[in-house]
């Protein structure tokens, strides 16, 4: 099967990659562009290890096709951080201990980002709920949630 080119924005930088046809944007990532931030967790959409924003929307990237991102905009857990400064949801996540293992957390904190982005301050339940679709098997989900208001306490004290 012949190789197509796509041409996407990813993280803010115009890019070109080359993939087959039937490659999850997962694949592409990982494995075409050597951007192993993504983690691979269920590879059938359950777990949100995955999760990067396709046109400022979440998604597990294992169940899109990299063919589909033709002109798309993608941010990935490589985008979040600026240069080598965490951003607040980051920082949140080690001060809050909100992570062990790390195969989780990627998904989290762009899952994350994406709820701050579109609610800077959410309720408990907010969190709980926009969060629902990332699975944790190590640390339990009361730390992540504490991360995130964290994350938006900062965010507002920062805006003010």
């Amino acid at each position: 099967m012949p190789k197509r080119i796509v041409s996407c924005t990813i993280n803010g930088t115009p890019t070109e990659f080359l993939c087959e046809p039937r490659w999850t944007l997962l694949e592409a990532l990982r494995d075409g562009l050597d951007m192993t931030g993504t983690k691979e967790g269920c590879s059938n959409g359950n777990c949100g290890a995955c999760t990067v924003l396709l046109n400022g929307e979440s998604v597990v990237s294992c169940l899109v096709l990299a063919v589909e991102c033709e002109g798309a905009e993608l941010r990935t857990i490589e985008g979040v951080a600026e240069g080598s400064h965490l951003d607040e949801v980051q920082n949140a996540f080690l001060e809050c201990a909100a992570l062990q293992c790390g195969v989780c957390t990627p998904g989290f904190i762009v899952q994350a980002e994406s709820l701050l982005d579109e609610i800077p301050e959410p309720t408990e339940d907010e969190i709980r709920f926009h969060l629902a679709g990332n699975l944790c098997r190590c640390t339990g989900y009361d730390k992540i949630v504490r991360a995130v208001q964290a994350a938006a306490e900062k965010r507002q004290t920062a805006d003010a």
